[in-house]
């Protein structure tokens, strides 16, 4: 019985490694697909192998996998699973292929219906529920097993004592290092957006001030050339415009400003209330030109030390964002500050146009816009401002049903 566990474990690690030796790092090449592929293979390898008890009795590890893409992936990831499992066990024939057509079927009507759900939770509570949900299956299985029993005779009891700890422990091994690896590509992309807005705080500063001292210069010479009497009318309009364009440049190089590091100057310690209502109050006449409404609810005590402007900013964007989404339709758009913890949240929900997923994952990259005549910008200023308050975003969209966004920030 040991050999043929630790083989069916093994089988089950084999799209874990896969994926830890030639995917974890590749984020863009990150493919669902290859993962449903290894977990089909992991399961046919279960069955193929199944472990094998000394009374007589056999069972295997099919539905580890099974269960696993059924709480991350829903419905759509699991159905292939369903179909191979169910063609293979067939293929492989003998007593017990109706029981488990009949069985399969129940656990793939039930628990894809936990994914979203699931997925809200933390990783802690992801293993805790993982590892329960498989102890359901396995005790539904066994209760399911005991009604075509004339009597529970010993050897149903050994399963039972055998099945439902194996289970429970490989469950809860193969979750922890699914976790680990969820945890490790979280990190990796924190970490490269965190070093790409460093990189662009110091630049932005740094081109900032250098591009500013020559056109306060020309600025200067040019106010003064205009009080000139001996131009003619013509050259006036010119300098003119010359003054206008200066001043149009000067409006550039501090809107570049919002991507540098907090100034000094505009540094407060507060709890958000003045910065949110006051974005809410000028917003407001832009969402009543698309019909939305706003819902605005605040609600924490919590203060910490930003960028006033910075931060004014970023909401602009957001909220602007959120409107532009149901401009077609109208919609509401729905605020909410709040703490928890040590944390202050700002959530931020429309009901507009949503984005796919691979939308989702671009979000924050410079140039890159969901919106035609955007430039991306105005995202990456909103990414590069809570990162410098050490902050968190969660983008949670679907495509017809709006966009939530969730700010987490450290106090």
């Amino acid at each position: 019985m040991i050999e043929s566990l630790l083989l069916n474990f093994l089988f089950l690690l084999f799209p874990v490694l896969l994926f830890l030796i030639f995917f974890e790092n590749k984020l863009h090449t990150y493919n669902k697909n290859i993962l449903i592929l290894l977990s089909s293979i992991s399961m046919v390898l279960c069955m193929a192998f199944p472990i094998k008890l000394e009374i007589g009795f056999i069972f295997d590890l099919r539905f580890i996998p099974f269960i696993i893409v059924a709480l991350f992936g829903g419905y759509k990831y699991t159905i292939p699973l369903y179909m191979v499992l169910n063609i293979y066990r067939t293929i492989i024939g003998g007593a017990g292929i109706l029981q488990s057509f009949l069985f399969s079927t129940i656990v793939f009507i039930l628990i894809p219906l936990l994914n979203k759900w699931f997925l809200r939770q933390n990783a802690r509570k992801r293993i805790l529920w993982a590892v329960l949900v498989s102890i359901f299956t396995m005790v539904f299985y066994l209760i399911t097993l005991a009604a075509q029993l004339p009597a529970l005779n010993q050897e149903f009891w050994i399963l039972t004592i055998n099945a439902l700890p194996t289970y429970t422990l490989v469950m809860g091994v193969i979750m922890v290092l699914i976790e680990k690896i969820i945890d490790n590509i979280n990190t990796l992309k924190l970490s490269i957006q965190s070093e790409r807005l460093n990189v662009l705080s110091d630049l932005s500063a740094s081109v900032s001030h250098e591009i500013r001292n020559p056109l306060t210069v020309t600025n200067g010479f040019l106010q003064l050339l205009n009080k000139s009497e001996t131009l003619t009318s013509d050259e006036k309009t010119y300098i003119e415009y010359a003054l206008l364009e200066l001043k149009r440049a000067e409006n550039i190089v501090s809107d570049f400003l919002a991507f540098a590091k907090p100034q000094s100057e505009n540094m407060i310690y507060s709890n958000l209330k003045e910065e949110t209502e006051y974005v809410k109050n000028i917003i407001t006449p832009y969402a009543n030109m698309h019909q939305v409404d706003l819902k605005y609810t605040f609600s924490n005590s919590l203060s910490f030390k930003y960028d006033k402007n910075q931060i004014q900013q970023c909401l602009i964007n957001l909220y602007k964002n959120g409107i532009e989404a149901m401009k077609e339709k109208g919609g509401v758009l729905t605020i909410d500050v709040f703490e928890q913890k040590k944390d202050i949240v700002i959530k931020i929900e429309d009901n507009g146009v949503g984005m796919t997923k691979e939308q989702v994952l671009q979000l924050g990259n410079p140039y890159y816009s969901t919106k035609k005549e955007g430039t991306g910008l105005g995202m990456l200023m909103v990414y590069s401002t809570i990162n410098k308050v050490n902050g968190k975003i969660l983008v949670d969209s679907e495509i017809g049903k709006g966009t939530s966004f969730t700010i987490s920030i450290p106090v």
